[in-house]
């Protein structure tokens, strides 16, 4: 359709000419409404859909409207309760609706790549499921792209409509599958002005952040690092300690040449002493993430059953759903309770013992929330003897060590405790972590352990990292410090952002609804080598509208109120959008 097809986000100067096609469509010529005497159709919805638009040059082609879980309504409850429907209590559904094409653009592309704009949205939103209405006569290509009936079939005025639905990781997989060549060739001919990127990530996560895309993965140009604020990771703002750059500078050569001992035995010594935790008990990786696939690898099957907490840390969604294909259900966190993990509600979600698996990141990542040890040791004693335990520490530091539960894990077999020495002992780069169970897990687990799992610079930083206490105890003292007076220049940008705190190395920017997406911010603050953490995609309880930020020393920190401050200035004039929550759509869509 040539490179001025534009797919964009609607503006409120789109809705006059979307009620009248709407009018056209639906009322004059296929008969599903009565006709208005003012030629312009509305419902109930309007005031809160999102419209993605296809326009060329000043021509409006076409218009998809999507409902998003947080509108608390769907269209589809003027015809089916939820009772009749349960899909439609899903925390994730998103609704498509009235995908519409002007008549004579209808035998081009821009009906699909509509479909597909609503796809990208809706996985840029968090979207987990889908639910469309499609018209029976066009059933065949609603099938082509994914969605499939949910039994019911309802009449609306002259049409008959199949309700429709599917994953949206499922639908992803299907649209990159069959129509990847077609859409590589579209990618580069169409104005794509949303906010998520056109094509999905091969693997469909995104591991860690984006900013060493603008330092350069070739490593050609290092000296970017020191132009680059890279807030979307949550790296130490602090160096290493002293011992550990001297045991990294006092011979690279003989360390980078040199085979490291081969199970780890000096660091598994050091963690056994540093912790007061019997070696046995232990188990090294090349960082949590090793450790993650590695473990899940050998507990987990396609038929487990897995429990996650929703915002979460999104490696575990990854690895549970994607690479093993566990059922996984979500345990919402709520805004309303600050994020916060109720122990009786985790309990009851629990006590039923179906899962195979549960996961806690405590501190939670992105929410950065403590749940207290006493809390989360009651709720494991009281949960059944079949479900497993999973622990990430990663960010306990940052709150007290002694809150571990590596102790419970020592002795009990249903518990495993993950702890990264990256984060909390700026060791993000040397890749080391250890996992504590009780000893005949961590032996099988070891037993699937390759020879030199860390490497020897890694083994030398880690050994003497933890005979530093003392060091790393002010570091994350004085990030309190700095979190603090971050959050509060944040804040004063904009009296309708939400600045969250928590415990962490880290807070999250909300941004008001009806304002710029999360997106737009972030992708405005690169503008300014700034780079932020887009969280949409983790959770739809985010709307699209919330940030995370790394906390960084006190000028990189200036740097990151500055280009938020300089890009709210420069997002602000616009139009407000039609689409409070941005502008990626997901793809599979209806004709209602």
């Amino acid at each position: 359709m040539g490179r001025d097809l534009e797919l964009r986000a609607a503006t409120p100067e789109d809705l006059e000419w979307i009620h009248e096609l709407r009018h056209r469509v639906y009322a004059q010529e296929l008969g599903q409404h009565a006709p208005d005497p003012t030629g312009s159709l509305r419902d109930g919805l309007d005031g809160e859909n999102v419209y993605l638009v296809a326009a060329r040059g000043t021509a409006r082609i076409g218009f998809v409207s999507l409902t998003p879980p947080w509108v608390g309504r769907y269209a589809l409850e003027k015809y089916l309760t939820r009772d009749e429907l349960p899909l439609l209590t899903e925390d994730d559904l998103f609704e498509i609706r009235i995908l519409t094409v002007e008549p004579r653009w209808r035998s081009t592309a821009a009906a699909p790549l509509l479909m597909y704009a609503a796809l990208r949205w809706i996985a840029a939103r968090g979207g987990r499921r889908v639910a469309a209405m499609g018209r029976t006569e066009l059933l065949d290509m609603y099938l082509a792209v994914g969605l499939r009936p949910v039994g019911h079939t309802v009449r609306s005025g002259a049409l008959t409509f199949e309700v429709l639905s599917a994953d949206v990781s499922e639908l992803t997989k299907v649209t990159m599958d069959r129509y990847r060549t077609t859409l590589a060739r579209l990618g580069s001919e169409v104005d794509w002005r949303l906010d998520a990127a056109f094509a999905p990530r091969p693997d469909g996560c995104e591991h860690g952040g984006a900013s060493f895309s603008a330092i350069g993965a070739d490593f050609r140009s290092l000296h970017r690092r020191q132009q680059v604020v890279a807030a979307d990771v949550l790296d130490a703002w602090f160096p290493p300690a002293p011992g550990v750059r001297a045991a990294l500078t006092e011979d690279p050569a003989w360390a980078a040449r040199t085979s490291p001992p081969t199970g780890a035995e000096g660091l598994l010594a050091e963690i056994a002493t540093a912790r007061a935790l019997p070696a046995k008990t232990l188990a090294v990786g090349a960082g949590s993430s090793d450790l993650i696939f590695r473990a899940f690898g050998q507990w987990l099957t396609p038929q487990s059953r897995v429990l996650l907490a929703d915002p979460g840390y999104g490696e575990y969604a990854h690895v549970t759903e994607r690479v093993i294909g566990c059922r996984v259900d979500r345990f919402r966190l709520r805004r309303d309770d600050g994020w916060r993990i109720d122990p009786a509600r985790l309990s009851a979600a629990v006590e039923h013992g179906r899962y195979d698996l549960v996961v806690v990141v405590n501190p939670n990542n992105p929410t950065g929330r403590h749940m207290p040890a006493a809390e989360l040791r009651s709720v494991i004693a009281a949960a059944p003897a079949r479900t497993r335990w999973w622990i990430d520490e990663a960010y306990l530091g940052y709150v007290d060590l002694t809150e571990s539960l590596a102790d419970l894990a020592a002795t009990d077999p249903r518990v495993a405790v993950c702890t990264s020495l990256s984060k909390m002992y700026g060791l993000s780069g040397l890749r080391a972590a250890y996992m504590v169970a009780e000893p005949t897990t961590a032996a099988q687990l070891r037993r699937w352990t390759p020879p030199w799992p860390v490497s020897l610079p890694a083994q030398l930083a880690a050994v003497a990292a933890l005979r530093d206490p003392a060091y790393y105890s002010d570091c994350w003292l004085r990030t309190h410090a700095l979190r603090g007076q971050l959050a509060a220049d944040l804040a004063g940008l904009d009296e309708t952002v939400v600045v969250e705190e928590a415990v962490a190395n880290f807070l999250t920017v909300t941004l008001p609804a009806g304002g710029p997406s999360a997106a737009q911010l972030v992708n405005e603050c690169r503008r300014h080598d700034v780079y932020l953490r887009d969280l949409s995609p983790l959770s739809s309880q985010y709307q699209g509208r919330t940030v995370r930020i790394a906390v960084k020393d006190t000028t990189e920190n200036a740097r990151i109120v500055a280009a938020c401050r300089a890009a709210l200035d420069t997002l602000r004039p616009r139009p407000a959008s039609l689409v409070s929550t941005g502008e990626s759509a997901p793809a599979a869509g209806s004709a209602r």
